[in-house]
């Protein structure tokens, strides 16, 4: 029997004394095995009794009565057929075939292999109790049934030679085939945890490209409501604003549209198909065309570099402090529309990266309804800080200012 078949008798695992109730079926190779045991037994009855086939009797002259070479036969023919249960019963059989080893020879290879099979399957301490059981029995037996010609001692210490072999074999196997499954449920685990680090990485990439996806839409989305609210103020503006505000839109939807097109289709995606090359995430390189944006929707935009070697700054932290400025326009344009924005940059190599956005607060009602928002931007760019080792402060300062500031580690060179 195999792993395989270990697994499927959960009976045959360490520490079981008998079988479930629900027996399994036997595979083919328990039947090849179990009908060899069966014929091996069956075989060696008229060997043993030798009065089947007319034969020489082997042990005949040591009965008292020939009526007894028959019985044995017979207990030989129930060995054999009690080999077909050794497998749901093996402890009960091995307890009902003690009395059995004290006087039977023709069902000698029945009791070797209902022995074994207690060797193998079940608990050592089953297992040695039952040895020792058997070597009484053995005892018992060679001083019904001496052996012509060799000394009680020898015929003994003969048998109990043999019975520890069948011991050793029965419990290497055993050792062997909890190895195997032990290296089988291993293996079994180890392609789960595996299975299970692929599923969380994805839904991981998946979150933080929903996130991307917020901070890119809820900019856009903005513009499209600043717009979008100016030529509803002034609807006698001059047709050339009219259609530069209309233009800005439409960029502005066009944009949007595709950001939400991909964002669903990598959602969608099924995990078995490659998924398409992201595209380039935007750096520090590209927050002047940020600002740009928000200079042509007409915010007030006052952007301070003064970050030193610039060109050695890691792509995770411009691409961070490009989320936060984004951040910051964003919430400036929702909640402080019309009010002036300047962004600070400063840092080098070995001193960390600061970003400051500042903005008036908002005096009295807002002139039209506020712009929606899912309330999660800062949490989202507390988090990302937070995962880069920096620090990010917002609220409003002493001037009565709102401030969102940030600082990133930028390790030297």
């Amino acid at each position: 029997m195999t792993s395989a078949d270990v697994l499927e008798h959960p009976w045959l695992l360490p520490g079981s004394l008998s079988p479930t109730r629900r027996h399994p079926r036997r595979t083919t190779r328990d039947w090849l095995v179990d009908s060899f045991c069966f014929l091996a037994a069956l075989l060696w009855i008229p060997v043993a009794t030798g009065d089947a086939f007319a034969m020489e009797p082997i042990i005949a002259e040591r009965l008292p009565h020939p009526w007894m070479i028959a019985a044995d036969a017979f207990i030989g023919l129930l060995g054999a057929a009690a080999l077909w249960f050794r497998r749901r019963w093996p402890v009960g059989l091995a307890l009902v075939s003690l009395p059995v080893i004290m006087f039977s020879v023709a069902a000698a290879v029945a009791l070797v292999v209902i022995y074994l099979t207690v060797a193998v399957h079940c608990r050592t301490a089953v297992t040695v109790g039952l040895t020792v059981a058997g070597l009484v029995a053995n005892a018992v037996y060679y001083l019904v049934r001496p052996e012509p010609g060799t000394a009680y001692w020898v015929s003994l210490a003969w048998a109990t030679v043999i019975t520890l072999c069948l011991l050793a074999w029965g419990m290497f196997v055993r050792a062997r085939r909890q190895l195997v499954l032990s290296l089988r449920e291993r293996a079994e685990r180890a392609e789960a945890e595996q299975q299970l680090r692929v599923a969380q990485a994805r839904q991981l990439e998946r979150t933080r490209i929903a996130r991307e996806m917020h901070d890119v839409l809820a900019h856009r989305i903005s513009l499209l409501s600043l717009h979008a609210g100016a030529l509803e103020f002034r609807p006698d503006a001059p047709a050339e604003e009219v259609a530069r505000a209309a233009g800005v839109i439409r960029g502005s939807a066009h944009a949007a549209l595709q950001d939400l097109r991909e964002v669903i289709g990598v959602l969608r995606a099924e995990p078995s198909l490659p998924a398409e090359p992201e595209r380039p995430q935007p750096t520090l390189d590209d927050l002047p065309a940020l600002v740009a944006e928000s200079r042509a929707a007409g915010i007030r935009v006052d952007l301070r570099d003064r970050v030193r070697a610039a060109d050695g700054l890691p792509d995770v932290a411009g691409r961070s402090i490009y989320r936060i400025v984004q951040e910051g326009l964003t919430n400036a344009r929702k909640h402080a529309a019309g009010a002036a924005v300047t962004v600070g940059l400063s840092g080098a190599p070995g001193d960390g990266l600061t970003v400051e956005i500042r903005n008036r607060w908002p005096v009295g009602e807002p002139a039209a309804a506020p712009i929606p928002g899912a309330g999660t931007g800062l949490v989202g760019i507390a988090e990302r800080v937070n995962l880069a080792g920096g620090r990010l402060e917002h609220g409003r300062d002493g001037n009565g200012d709102f401030r969102l500031a940030a600082w990133l580690p930028w390790p030297a060179s």
